[in-house]
Parts: structure tokens; C-alpha cells; sequence
């Protein structure tokens, strides 16, 4: 062996000591970008040595990426009017900054769907529990955890045709509601429903409108909703892997026949799932 090999070998030794790879770090995939009502918008960052601090109005944004180079990544409401949007940027030591995007409009569909009247003309009773639900739900959509994920990219919980419903504008029985804010996917009755990342179960309940539900907190403000479910097989606390069981495909709630509705919440706004798709 010569005097160079031998160095060269001390020089790998001394990294594997350390703990470190001779390899750079893969990067974190990210949701496909569309800075629209109901989508997601990727403003990259820079390089530092530590993860930015983002915020966009007062929510926390999740950030991706590593000191070579971070990406926030932000969420958009589909409330939210077109236009120039903004987000402020902490670093260690440095002034924040403040970065502007463009949020572009967008056209969805309408949908027309026929229930049953107690599902639209709500009774006090069930006005009341529909009220208390809402609220509840809202806590659950406003957990923040650390650490981000590890990766964006998802997996859809049912395979089958995946509806192209989100932000439809709803009309039930002739009377227009809230936007569609999911994607459905019909498949039969007790079908597995499985997670589409790795995260934790954070609430389950049986809703108004969204019957059997499961909330899965994937980290970093990013949360899954799977919901008209025929069982829960998961609790509050359980940890996921990618393509663990959660339940099966029901018909609760509110709906117009079995299938799946999934939906995909960041930084408190319900964003299109099929962003995050790995097959998109």
C-alpha cells in the first residue's frame, strides 16, 4: 500500500468515527408547486448552517431542505384572494427579511350532489354538535410538531380513481356550501385505508359530516385527514409508518355512497392532496 493510500484510508476512518457519511444527504421531496387558491408554494430560502425560522401571517411554515440549500414550504387557503402574498424569514443573528409571492387564481368545478335533508337543513340538536365539532376539529388542524418530515412525498391511503373534486364548489340538495376540500376516492365497502406517510395519529372521532375520521400529524404543520371511514383501527398516540393500516372504507357522514376522503392540511390550510403524490 503507498503513502497516499494509506492517507486516504485514515481520512475515511476518521469520518465513519464522526458519525458522518462521505455521501451528501438526499433532499426532501417536495410537493408539486402551484401558488393558487388550494395549493402550495415553494420559496426557496438559501443556504445556512440551521433551518430558517418561517412564518406566513402568524402561522408557522414548514421548511425543508438542509444547510445547502432550505425551501419554504407554504400552504394556501382557499379562501385566499389572487395576488402578491409574503412570508418573514428568521435567521440566527441576521434581521428577518420578508419574501413575496404571487398567488394566481384559479377555476374549479362546480358539483351538485343529492343527501339526505337532515345533512343540509340541520336540526338545533344537530346545528349544536356540528358547532362543537368545528371547534374541536380546529385545534386539531392548529397542531405544529417537531421535527418536519423526512420526506413530502405521499401515497394515496385507497387506490382507484382519484376524483378530480377538490375545490369544487358544493351545491347539496339546490343550497351551495363550503368548497369541496379534499380528494375522493370510491372504492367498496371495508377496502383498507392506509396511511400516506409516516406520522402520528392525533385524533379520531366519528363526525356530522365527515363520519369516522382519523387525523394523522406528519409533522411541521402538515397533517392527513381520512374520514366517511367503516372502522377506526388506529387510537390517539399511535405511530404510523408509511402504508400502516388506519381503518377501511365506509359510508358515514355525509355522502352519497362508500369511498374514501382524504385531505391534506399546511400550515392550517387544506391544500390539494394530489401535490403531494409520489405517482403524480
Amino acid at each position: 500500500m503507498t503513502r497516499a493510500d494509506a492517507t486516504a484510508l485514515c481520512a475515511i476512518a476518521v469520518v465513519l468515527a464522526m458519525g458522518l457519511s462521505a455521501a451528501p444527504a438526499p433532499a426532501r421531496e417536495l410537493p408539486a408547486p402551484r401558488a393558487v387558491p388550494g395549493g402550495v408554494a415553494l420559496i426557496p430560502l438559501g443556504a445556512s448552517p440551521q433551518a430558517p425560522r418561517v412564518h406566513y401571517g402568524d402561522l408557522p411554515v414548514l421548511v425543508a431542505g438542509d444547510s445547502g440549500g432550505w425551501t419554504a414550504v407554504v400552504g394556501i387557503a382557499l379562501a385566499a384572494k389572487p395576488g402578491k402574498a409574503s412570508v418573514v424569514v428568521a435567521r440566527e443573528g441576521r434581521a428577518d427579511e420578508r419574501r413575496t409571492f404571487s398567488i394566481a387564481p384559479a377555476r374549479y368545478r362546480e358539483q351538485r350532489l343529492t343527501v339526505a335533508p337532515g345533512k343540509v337543513d340541520l336540526s338545533p340538536e344537530d346545528l349544536a354538535r356540528y358547532e362543537r365539532e368545528r371547534a374541536h376539529q380546529a385545534d386539531v388542524i392548529a397542531t405544529f410538531s417537531e421535527p418536519a418530515p423526512a420526506t413530502l412525498a405521499m401515497s394515496a391511503p385507497v387506490q382507484g380513481e382519484r376524483s378530480p373534486t377538490f375545490g369544487a364548489r358544493r351545491v347539496f340538495n339546490g343550497q351551495a356550501r363550503a368548497p369541496h376540500s379534499g380528494m375522493d376516492i370510491p372504492a367498496p365497502k371495508g377496502t383498507p385505508v392506509l396511511a400516506p406517510a409516516a406520522g402520528r395519529v392525533i385524533d379520531t372521532g366519528d363526525y356530522f359530516f365527515n363520519g369516522r375520521t382519523v387525523w394523522i400529524d406528519h409533522g411541521a404543520g402538515l397533517l392527513s385527514m381520512v374520514c366517511h371511514l367503516e372502522t377506526i383501527d388506529v387510537n390517539p398516540g399511535d405511530t404510523l409508518s408509511p402504508g400502516g393500516r388506519v381503518g377501511t372504507v365506509g359510508a358515514t357522514g355525509r355522502v352519497t355512497g362508500p369511498h374514501l376522503h382524504w385531505s391534506v392540511s399546511l400550515n392550517r390550510a387544506m391544500v390539494d392532496p394530489a401535490l403531494f403524490l409520489a405517482d403524480r
